[in-house]
């Protein structure tokens, strides 16, 4: 995952990739856990997911997250689209980016998706979505979207001075932690 920072100011990083991709970030907030310095960041220009419409068992169409190598097909596609927009697809570390004005979200322009997760209560987690744009490649239809809910990062300093994402383990492990501090931060 992301293993390596660049500063661009006090309040910004740059993550890297292993594929040699960037994602700069706004630091939203940074503390100590564990002896190791946390960070908050929050990618500067808009995520973008890609689904793909597919029928289910039941012949019904519903939407799947692209895998990379489709995102590989595909990229030249939606980065056409979204440039009708003034809006510039961007292959970054960890997600696809846009940047350019995010027009703003309307009712009927907005999905919401369940996912696989179940919250505390027991409760499918899910997660709103803004529709930017739909394409067609290879007969197969494409939405680009951006999330509703900012795309929080969460990432610690290695002693070498890099960052690496927080891997879903490791968060599991100190997410009690976090949360503490969290809440401290923002009281």
């Amino acid at each position: 995952m992301a293993d390596n920072t660049q500063p661009i100011d006090e309040s910004a990083v740059v993550l890297t990739d292993d594929a040699g991709r960037f994602l700069p970030c706004q630091v939203e907030q940074s503390f100590q856990l564990n002896d190791r310095e946390y960070l908050l960041l929050l990618p500067i220009d808009a995520p973008i997911e890609i689904f793909v419409w597919q029928q289910d068992d039941n012949d019904d169409d519903v939407l799947m997250d692209v895998e990379e190598e489709e995102i590989d097909q595909v990229f030249l596609t939606a980065k056409a689209v979204l440039a009708e927009q003034n809006l510039t697809l961007q292959r970054t570390a960890i997600t696809l980016t846009a940047s350019g004005e995010i027009p703003e979200a309307e009712e009927d322009n907005c999905l919401t998706l369940e996912l696989d997760d179940l919250d505390d209560a027991g409760n499918p987690v899910t997660e709103e979505f803004q529709i930017l744009a739909t394409c067609f490649y290879d007969d197969e239809e494409y939405t680009l979207c951006t999330p509703l809910d900012p795309l929080l990062i969460f990432a610690h300093r290695t002693s070498d001075g890099s960052l690496e994402v927080v891997t879903p383990e490791e968060f599991q492990t100190i997410r009690g932690g976090l949360e503490e501090k969290l809440f401290d931060l923002l009281e």
